[in-house]
């Protein structure tokens, strides 16, 4: 049976971007696995359970599954899993992946052996940052000359205040549109698009919510399976 690791943020992850994957490939006869870079239960950003933002039925089945969810409810620690042991890797975004899991030495060393080994990597909206933080094994960065999508920075600025703030005060230390352009990876959001994901090679990326359910099924066409009729 096909394998699937989820990396999922303790500090806010977005309900979309996870629950649409993840559904998505159960419903495909995938075998999920979730971890959480120390093994705590994965928390969720409340504005993606607001129906004024994500719609009604969006935001209800999104609490239901993070609510309900065994997998979700028990992660493991990052530590403790091998790349070796699943076929794909999944992480989600949020604004919280730039606090924990884009800087996890764990993860960034996952994302590296994933693709590596010649799996695929599915990765979505700010978790996309961890792009500019991860090195090959030769030294490369995993970004260098790929073709890859994100949050971009014209969606940031409508984010933050002027000092690069949060709502909740809280200040971004880096915004994911300039670490991947730093790190040598060819960026485009598509901006002119509903919806932008891009492969290159093993490395899928998603730029957010709305491209959530495609990146979802482009894993699926790259790992060879159908979806069920």
């Amino acid at each position: 049976m096909t394998s699937a690791l989820f990396v999922v943020s303790e500090e806010g992850y977005w309900g979309e971007e996870c629950i649409e994957p993840l559904t998505t490939l159960s419903e495909a006869g995938v075998e999920i696995t979730v971890a959480t870079p120390s093994g705590g239960r994965p928390m969720i950003d409340e504005r993606s359970l607001d129906p004024e933002m994500v719609g009604e039925e969006t935001a209800e089945h999104v609490e239901e599954i993070h609510e309900t969810d065994e997998r979700l409810n028990d992660p493991v620690p990052v530590a403790s899993v091998d790349a070796d042991d699943y076929d794909a890797l999944v992480i989600p975004g949020g604004h919280g992946t730039v606090w924990d899991i884009n800087q996890d030495v764990h993860v960034r060393s996952l994302l590296r052996d994933v693709v590596e080994n010649g799996d695929k990597a599915l990765v979505v909206c700010h978790a996309v940052g961890i792009l500019g933080f991860t090195w090959m094994s030769d030294g490369s960065r995993i970004a260098e000359g790929r073709e890859i999508t994100g949050f971009p920075n014209e969606q940031e600025e409508e984010i933050v205040d002027e000092y690069g703030r949060m709502d909740d005060g809280r200040k971004l230390p880096y915004w994911v549109e300039d670490e991947v352009r730093a790190a040598g990876g060819n960026w485009d959001a598509e901006l002119d698009q509903e919806t932008s994901v891009k492969v290159d090679g093993d490395l899928i990326t998603g730029r957010g919510p709305a491209s959530s359910a495609e990146a979802a099924r482009t894993l699926l066409e790259e790992l060879e399976i159908e979806r069920p009729a």
